[in-house]
């Protein structure tokens, strides 16, 4: 899975902080880099024929589980999905009718994202949608496809949302929409706190202005988005997860050495899993594809969150021997392993591809 949207699941925290045994270094003379305590293992080449084969299982896997009777399944499938144009129209169309509001949402996104124009009636629908989250996302899609839409909604739900995620999606898509006249209002939206929300809730909402922000160019608004790495209380490790994916979806590269500290297991104060592995997936995203190792510490935790976790992030380091990892964790008593699973061998293929055109002809 390559997106990430605010319907997506959150990290779970209170994960138990012993040592991991794994440990990062900075070379003096050139660029972080990861290091594992153990010996690296013995990289297993992997065939044109055995990929093809794992990434057909995977496609038909992802195909089936869009009809899952489970929401957040079916919402995972189809966000995996994004990158097969080939099988995504009748798959999103559908979704878009979904009971679910997160299932309309995220296929709201994904049409957009992948720019499904025949969609646009239906998604023209979703305008008057009851959920404010299906409706942002519709305005997202539409946008997106070059149709008009008042940025007003959008504000509105900014401002008067029941709640800071329905605020905070709304940032977020400000945000990739791209225009810099949303900053003033987003500005205004991060001063204004939202009646009966927790501290917690309104520092996530927060994070997420400030991705925004940053994104529609005000970079100082990073300062409170590193600040989120550094928790002072157990409750703030959610925030701490999320400012880590921030990172990597904004390509903060001032942030390498923070986040490689950060992954240390064998610090006196180590990261929960879900941190360590949203580190992993975010130094992959900004080209350190060394963090497998931190995935192969949770491939068999106890916790399918975390399990699937580790299964994106086997995708996202795009390291082709371990495909027969995610071949096993595709098999998962989870189904969220599984889709998750699913999803990675996915990614394994667009790295596969983007290394394939660099090569010099």
């Amino acid at each position: 899975m390559n997106t990430r949207t605010a319907l997506c699941l959150l990290l779970t925290t209170g994960v138990g902080l012993g040592a991991l045994g794994c440990g990062a270094i900075i070379e003096p003379d050139g660029p972080p880099v990861l290091a594992e305590r153990s010996p690296a293992p013995i990289r297993r080449s992997v065939s044109t024929q055995e990929f093809d084969a794992s990434r057909g299982y995977a496609v038909e896997m992802l195909m089936t589980m869009t009809n899952s009777q489970s929401p957040e399944v079916r919402a995972n499938a189809i966000e995996a999905l994004s990158g097969e144009p080939n099988r995504l129209e009748p798959i999103v169309a559908l979704a878009l009718d979904d009971p679910n509001e997160g299932v309309r949402s995220v296929a709201a996104m994904v049409a957009g994202r992948a720019a499904l124009e025949s969609l646009t009636p239906s998604l023209g629908r979703l305008r008057s949608d009851p959920s404010p989250f299906v409706r942002a996302s519709a305005i997202y899609a539409m946008t997106k496809m070059g149709e008009h839409s008042d940025p007003s909604e959008l504000a509105s739900i900014l401002f008067e949302g029941e709640n800071t995620r329905i605020r905070a999606h709304a940032a977020y898509i400000l945000g990739e929409l791209g225009d810099e006249s949303a900053i003033p209002m987003l500005k205004q939206a991060y001063l204004t706190p939202v009646r009966n929300a927790l501290a917690i809730e309104q520092k996530l909402m927060r994070l997420q202005i400030a991705e925004a922000l940053y994104k529609l160019g005000d970079e100082s608004s990073i300062d409170s988005i590193r600040a989120a790495l550094y928790p002072s209380r157990p409750e703030e490790l959610e925030a701490t997860a999320l400012a880590v994916q921030i990172i990597g979806q904004i390509n903060d590269r001032g942030s390498i050495d923070q986040l490689i500290y950060l992954v240390n297991g064998a610090s006196d104060q180590p990261m929960p899993a879900e941190v360590r592995l949203a580190i992993a997936s975010s130094l992959a995203s900004m080209g350190l594809n060394e963090g497998g190792y931190v995935a192969d510490e949770y491939a068999d935790n106890a916790q399918s969150v975390i399990r699937a976790q580790a299964a994106s992030v086997y995708g996202k380091t795009g390291q082709m021997q371990n495909l027969e990892k995610l071949d096993a964790l595709m098999r998962d008593p989870s189904v969220l392993t599984r889709v998750s699973a699913a999803g990675a061998v996915l990614d394994l293929g667009e790295y596969r591809g983007r290394r394939s055109s660099a090569r010099p002809r």
